[in-house]
């Protein structure tokens, strides 16, 4: 299915694509994460060392989709993401807006920012309990930009070149839906989708896209990657896995 390029805010030209990881290995692996609800503390325990020695191994990053320390597991849909500094990030909000605009991460520290406490849930069954995230309100960045009366939605692209996500508009301005800069009250690295990924605490992880870059404001839903592959639009947690409660929206 063709995706569309992500543009490199800073240069003006395609940002740098990854080579998109084997459909049968992301199955195969999301497979290994389901098989995980059932026998996680076991897993877990059994793969965090090996995979220690494994990622210093693997220049394809696959390792990263697999159960990591910490409790998270990592996933990649590229082989290969750049990096990107204070120096070299961009974050750009265009479409639907009055006032289009470029964020620096700078910029963006300079911004009034808000810590968030959350389970982290994962479609495919782990939970990361009480995890700190901190950054702008979204639709602070929003207001400052002007929504036009038509948008109704929202398309966020990464510079993974492959990973996009979306969101209604109202979805999109609750107060717990951030533009994170930092997790664990660390600065967010880059194996985390830094130094800039969106947070939707409300929600199954997926929707939390990393390596952030690009926030367009929309008339209607463009589904994201997963999406495009079968997975829920709407991804409240606990109207799937039956052991949340779904947020009032």
């Amino acid at each position: 299915m063709n995706q569309k390029p992500d543009t490199d805010p800073a240069h003006g030209a395609p940002g740098g694509r990854g080579t998109p990881v084997g459909r049968r290995v992301i199955l195969g692996m999301l497979g290994l994460g389901a098989a995980g609800v059932a026998t996680a503390p076991y897993l877990q325990r059994g793969l965090e060392s090996a995979l220690g020695a494994a990622s210093q191994k693997d220049p394809t990053g696959l390792t990263g989709l697999l159960p990591n320390g910490g409790g998270f597991r990592y996933y990649s849909v590229a082989a290969s993401v750049p990096h990107r500094d204070a120096g070299s990030y961009r974050l750009r909000i265009d479409g639907l807006v009055d006032r289009p605009a470029t964020y620096t991460l700078d910029r963006l520290r300079a911004l009034p920012q808000r810590r968030i406490v959350r389970d982290v849930q994962c479609v495919t069954g782990w939970r990361v309990p009480e995890t700190p995230f901190e950054g702008v309100v979204l639709s602070d960045l929003l207001d400052a930009a002007g929504v036009r009366p038509e948008a109704r939605a929202i398309r966020f692209t990464c510079f993974d070149g492959t990973y996009s996500e979306s969101l209604t508009l109202s979805q999109a301005r609750r107060d717990d839906v951030l533009v994170a800069l930092r997790m664990r009250d660390k600065d967010i690295a880059h194996a985390h989708g830094g130094p800039v990924r969106l947070y939707v605490a409300p929600m199954y992880f997926y929707k939390s896209a990393k390596w952030l870059s690009g926030i367009t404001l929309t008339r209607e839903v463009d589904p994201g990657y997963w999406e495009e592959r079968g997975y829920d639009t709407d991804a409240w947690v606990g109207r799937s896995n039956g052991r949340d409660d779904a947020p009032t929206v």
